[in-house]
This record gives structure tokens, C-alpha cells and sequence, in this order.
């Protein structure tokens, strides 16, 4: 990865191209990002930025906190994140990441956490084939038989019912469709994931079809 930066997901709405056609675009809030933290192979045996976005009451954060970002000589921001990056030469502690690190046609990945669903059943959680829905049959949205009779316990990783969402997700290959460097805004082409107002990590591509 050689860029990425810190957003929050203000919605969906679509973009018209020149020809007319509609063009569904994800809108994200994407930084100013400040970089808290620089880690490099010889120290820490590897290569990343901590970046920090978002703004946060200095009351709000505990000492140790406090004390990281006092030696940054930063304010306290709400989120804080690592991105591991190819090369970190070209960044400096207190340094300001913006949106316009990304052009349109770029291709990003995006990462986020999905949806919170509650608790779902086989059929929305795993897409399971329901039962015939005749008066008769008994048996409509069950999971149905577990097998494994001989050994009488139920397998680690037997899809069933259970939790569904809150989990880090991420969506590949996706072009940037237009970038708003004075609102800091960024339009991502087609949907990402998580509820509106959370939290996304977006970074350059690592399967960008050329």
C-alpha cells in the first residue's frame, strides 16, 4: 500500500456523467488526517503511519493517551488508525493527510464494519434454501438436519442461526468517481460498508484491474 486515509460515510447519492448517465457514488467525509506516529524496520520492524481524524475533548482522553499525542505535539483526535505503507519517507510526524491524494479513476479499497443485523436465521444470515410453504410440509425456515449422528456434537463452523453483521468488511476495486478537496469529500463510485457516520479506512488498491 503506498496511500490510504481515515473517513466517515456522509451517505449515498448519484452523479451525472456528461452523457447523462447516472452514476450511483457513495459520499465520504475523508480527513484532514494528521500523522501521530511514524514506525519504520530498523525501529519497529516494519513500515506504517498512525494517523489520527476526527476531534476529540482533551477531557475526554485518558493519560496515556494524553501523553502520545502531546509528544506528537498534536490535539487529541477521536480516531486513531495504522496504515501500512511501502515507503514512510515522505511523511513526517504532525504532517496533514487530505483527500486530494486521490484523483478521480483512482481505484481504492475500502474497509469498514458491516451493518449490525441482530440475531438472523440460516436463510438471510447464509442465504439457506427454504422449506416447501404448503400447509403440510412442517418445515419452512429451519436449518434442518445437522447430521454427524455418530459422533453425537454439532461441528466447529456448522453454518446456523446466530449474530449477524458488526464485522470488518472490506470491499475491493472500487474507482473514485470525484474528489472535493475544499469539503475534504470524496465520491466513491457504487456502496461501502457500514451504517451512515462510521468509521472507513480508504487505501489504494491492491488488485486494481489495469
Amino acid at each position: 500500500m503506498k496511500k490510504g486515509i481515515l473517513g466517515i460515510k456522509a451517505g449515498m447519492t448519484q452523479i451525472f456523467k456528461e452523457d447523462g448517465t447516472a452514476v450511483p457514488v457513495t459520499v465520504i467525509q475523508a480527513g484532514p488526517c494528521v500523522v501521530v506516529q511514524k514506525k519504520l524496520p530498523e525501529t519497529d520492524g516494519y513500515s506504517a503511519v498512525q494517523v489520527g481524524f476526527g476531534e476529540k475533548k482533551e477531557r475526554l482522553v485518558n493519560k496515556p493517551l494524553k501523553g502520545h499525542f502531546n509528544r506528537a505535539n498534536i490535539k487529541p483526535v477521536r480516531y486513531l488508525r495504522e496504515l501500512r505503507l511501502d515507503d514512510v519517507s515522505g511523511y513526517e510526524v504532525g504532517q496533514q493527510i487530505k483527500v486530494d491524494i486521490f484523483a478521480p479513476g483512482d481505484k481504492v479499497d475500502v474497509v469498514g464494519i458491516s451493518r449490525g443485523r441482530g440475531f438472523a436465521g440460516g436463510i438471510k444470515r447464509h442465504g439457506f434454501h427454504r422449506g416447501p410453504m404448503a400447509h403440510g410440509s412442517k418445515y419452512h425456515r429451519r436449518p434442518g438436519s445437522l447430521g454427524a449422528k455418530g459422533p453425537a456434537r454439532v461441528f466447529k463452523g456448522r453454518r446456523l442461526p446466530g449474530h449477524y453483521g458488526v464485522e470488518r468488511v472490506t470491499v475491493q476495486n472500487l474507482e473514485v468517481v470525484k474528489v472535493d478537496p475544499e469539503r475534504n469529500l470524496l465520491a466513491i463510485k457504487g456502496s461501502v460498508p457500514g451504517v451512515r457516520g462510521g468509521l472507513l479506512i480508504i487505501k489504494d488498491s491492491v488488485k486494481a484491474r489495469q
